[in-house]
Formats: C-alpha cells, sequence, structure tokens
C-alpha cells in the first residue's frame, strides 16, 4: 500500500491552530496519531490545540509528559498523551500499556513514537512538524491514514502552501 501525504508549508500558530480544529473533528477513538519533530517543533503545542478543540477546557494546561511518560486529558474521547523520548525498549513502551488504552477507545496522541508503532498497536497516523522550513506533514501507509488525509482535503479544504 502507498503512503498518502498532506503537506501545509510556512504554518503560522493560528494555521497550526486551524489545522488541529479540523484534524479533531476527524479522529476517532482508538487512533494513534504519532508526532515527530525535532524538540521545539510544535508537538506538544499541537497537542494542547487539540485538545482544546475536543471539549478540554482552555484553562486546563498541556504539557509535555517527557519525564512522567503519559498524561490523560479529559476531552471527548479521551485522549492519552504520551511521550517516548526517553525510552529505548520496546518493553517498556509494552509496560505502559497505551495499545490497551486504545482498545479502551482512547486517542492515543505519541512524541516520539515512530520507533515503537508496532507496540503502540499499529495502523498509526503520522504527523512531522518542521522547523527549517516550517511545516506540517500528514501522512501514513495504512487505510486510516489514508482515510484521514482524504477526508482532510475533501471535507474541510485544508489549505495546502
Amino acid at each position: 500500500m502507498s503512503q498518502v501525504t498532506l503537506e501545509i508549508k510556512n504554518p503560522e500558530e493560528s494555521d497550526t491552530i486551524s489545522f488541529a480544529e479540523k484534524l479533531a473533528t476527524n479522529l476517532r477513538p482508538g487512533d494513534l496519531v504519532v508526532l515527530s519533530g525535532e524538540l521545539g517543533a510544535g508537538k506538544t503545542f499541537l497537542t494542547r490545540a487539540l485538545a482544546h478543540s475536543m471539549g478540554l477546557e482552555r484553562d486546563e494546561r498541556v504539557t509535555s509528559p517527557t519525564y512522567t511518560l503519559v498524561h490523560e486529558l479529559d476531552t471527548n474521547p479521551l485522549i492519552v498523551h504520551a511521550d517516548l523520548y526517553r525510552l529505548t525498549d520496546p518493553d517498556e513502551v509494552y509496560e505502559l500499556g497505551l495499545e490497551h488504552q486504545r482498545d479502551e477507545g482512547k486517542l492515543l496522541i505519541v512524541e516520539w513514537g515512530r520507533p515503537f508503532v508496532e507496540e503502540l498497536g499499529g495502523q498509526a497516523i503520522f504527523v512531522d512538524l518542521r522547523v527549517d522550513p516550517r511545516s506540517i506533514c500528514v501522512s501514513g501507509e495504512c487505510p486510516r491514514a489514508q482515510e484521514l488525509v482524504s477526508e482532510l482535503l475533501a471535507r474541510h479544504q485544508v489549505k495546502i502552501a
């Protein structure tokens, strides 16, 4: 199966928030979104915008779970936000029980999760945030990722610069 891709070039902060709002309307319980990008690329910012778009109170803070590894956010559906930056062993990922949480219908947003897609249950939607040049790229080979990118393009007319 070939990979499908949607790229938004040179997004401003407001474009990232708008993209998160559109993405939020297309995500489903049990989806796995893997965020990649160098430090400071905006992974946690995008997660915050997604969470607020999915019902998290505006005054609720969303921070990177770098040291706690996992935060649960009170959204609809519930978001489990994980940061696997410090993990090196797939067994450490299994011990977190993230795949089980997906099975329970929670939306899994994972920073630095690309090496552990299998341990997270597969079928990943990849969102890569780049700094230079600034861009957001959504891709994936699985049917769910292809469907999501097609929905973003068709239903929401996501601007591709």
